[in-house]
Order: structure tokens, then C-alpha cells, then sequence
């Protein structure tokens, strides 16, 4: 299958230098590639949420020059797709419901590891649901960050799918939306690195191809909190987009082409001279 990569944003807040960081490292090397590039909306969160911010990202983007090459999908109208997996994995019994409180969590060092809830059964209220792992670990080699192996038991034990609320959890959505939309490889911030083991667990579970992975640098605030977690998250400009693009480029290790004066001559020439394999390995930028 040729080349297909997204961005996939949550709408937690305005599009910022950190995530724009991870839009611009996605639509490069899609581009480079000569592949295609998707959007996908991850909005199955509804406490996360924030109002406006869903349509405030989709808006931004184009102002950056970063065009999808299809209609963006959101997660909150899969929850049939989801619903499905979720049956795929109870019927294959790869899944327990859970009943445990904090309390009974934080007895077990907050991990489970024995495929079983340990807290009794109550049937009077919903319970969560989780995946059982195996006592195994988890390979695969990042196209960035190099080999990568996690041992789930040990890492996360058996986590959960289904929130007691009904939410699914991102890992179960961020398969499934994978899957379906045809992903050859993720191109994404290093903090969804461990997250990664999970999913080709689950991927595994479900019977769906492994996509390559690239996990970027992540973008951090002056005391080395990432980007997003900060009170001081520097919300990019769309009216303005040659200066936060610039500085998108130049965190990616791409020197910018000062003779640019539109954001369609800073990416082709940014793409011209572009190479994965050229990108920072880690970064100690900070914003300030």
C-alpha cells in the first residue's frame, strides 16, 4: 500500500506550537513520500472537550498550508465501528469487566496483571472493561527513536478499553480509525511513544496490519513541561502563520527559506531539501 499518514488532534484546546510542530513533521513526511496525508478529529472525550476547539483546528490549518487530502473524519460519529471491535474482543474473551475502585487499584501497585478484576462483581452498577496483555514483550523499531520494546504486563498491565462512563479509550479508537482509514505510518509527538506497545497489542488482538511509526520531539515550555500541559501553550497565529511556521520548520531541523513570503513557498522549499532521516532526535528547545 503506498504511503498514508494523518494528524490527529483531540479538541482540548486552539491549535499550538506543539501540535502544529506535529501537524507540519506529519505532512512532510507524507509528502515526501509522494503519499497522502488525512486529518481525523478525536473527539471521543467529551469531559476533555473544549467547546469550539474542533472547528477552531480544522480552521488553522489550511492557513499553515496544510491541506488533507480528504474529508476530515471524526471519531465521535465511529462509535458503531467501535462498538464492533469491542464485541470482536469480548467474543475472543480478550476482555474482563472491572469493577475495581482506587482504592482496590492502588492494593496492586494500580495495575492489573492477572486478567481477572479483583474487586467483586457489582452488577448494579457498569463496570469498565479491559484488554488482558500478555506476559511478553512488546518490539518494534521507530523510524526516529530506534528499537523500542515494553513489557505490557509489567508497564500498564491490563488496561482499559471501555470507560465505566461507555467512553472508549483512545488506544481502542486510535486502532480501529487506523485500521479503517488505511494507515501505513504514524507520525506523532514522543509522548504517545509508550503508547504505542498497547496498540500493536491491540492491533494484534483485532487482526489489523502494524503501520510504521516516527515519533517527533516534543515542543516544551520553559521548565521543560510539554506544550500543551502549559499555562503558557503559545496558541499560533492563522492570520499570521509565516512566523510560528518558521519556527515549526526550524524545531524539525529544517532552516527555513527566509525569501519565502507565503506559506506555500516556505513548504515546497522546506520539502525540497526535507529527509526524515534528518530530523532531531530529541530537541532541548523550549518556549519562553
Amino acid at each position: 500500500m503506498s504511503y498514508r499518514g494523518r494528524f490527529a488532534p483531540s479538541p482540548t484546546g486552539r491549535l499550538h506550537a506543539g501540535s502544529l510542530v506535529a501537524a507540519v513533521g506529519s505532512w512532510l513526511c507524507a509528502r515526501h513520500a509522494g503519499g497522502q496525508w488525512l486529518l481525523r478529529m478525536e473527539d471521543i472525550d467529551p469531559p476533555r472537550e473544549v467547546s469550539g476547539s474542533a472547528a477552531s483546528i480544522l480552521a488553522a490549518l489550511p492557513a499553515f498550508g496544510l491541506v488533507a487530502d480528504a474529508p476530515v473524519i471524526y471519531q465521535s460519529s465511529r462509535i458503531a465501528a467501535y462498538d464492533a471491535a469491542f464485541e470482536q474482543l469480548r467474543r475472543a474473551s480478550r476482555v474482563f469487566p472491572c469493577w475495581c475502585s482506587r482504592s482496590d487499584l492502588a492494593a496492586a501497585d494500580g495495575l492489573h496483571r492477572d486478567g481477572r478484576c479483583i474487586a467483586p462483581a457489582d452488577l448494579g452498577r457498569a463496570p469498565a472493561w479491559r484488554i488482558r496483555v500478555p506476559d511478553e514483550d512488546i518490539h518494534f523499531v521507530d523510524a526516529l527513536q530506534g528499537l523500542q520494546s515494553q513489557r505490557l504486563r509489567e508497564a500498564v498491565g491490563d488496561f482499559v478499553i471501555r470507560r465505566v462512563e461507555g467512553f472508549y479509550s483512545y488506544q481502542l479508537a486510535c486502532v480501529v480509525d487506523d485500521a479503517w482509514q488505511g494507515i501505513t505510518d504514524v507520525v506523532r509527538g514522543s509522548d504517545l511513544l509508550d503508547s504505542t506497545p498497547r496498540q500493536i497489542w491491540l492491533q494484534r488482538c483485532l487482526g489489523f496490519p502494524t503501520p510504521r511509526y516516527l515519533h517527533l520531539p516534543l515542543v516544551l515550555d520553559s521548565q521543560g513541561r510539554k506544550l500543551s500541559k502549559s499555562e503558557r501553550s503559545r496558541e499560533v497565529d492563522p492570520a499570521a502563520p509565516l512566523p510560528s511556521l518558521r519556527r515549526a520548520l526550524s524545531f524539525l531541523g529544517i532552516k527555513p527559506d527566509e525569501n519565502a513570503c507565503d506559506v506555500s513557498g516556505l513548504l515546497h522549499a522546506a520539502l525540497a531539501h526535507f529527509n526524515p532521516r534528518n530530523l532531531p532526535q530529541c530537541s532541548d528547545h523550549h518556549v519562553t
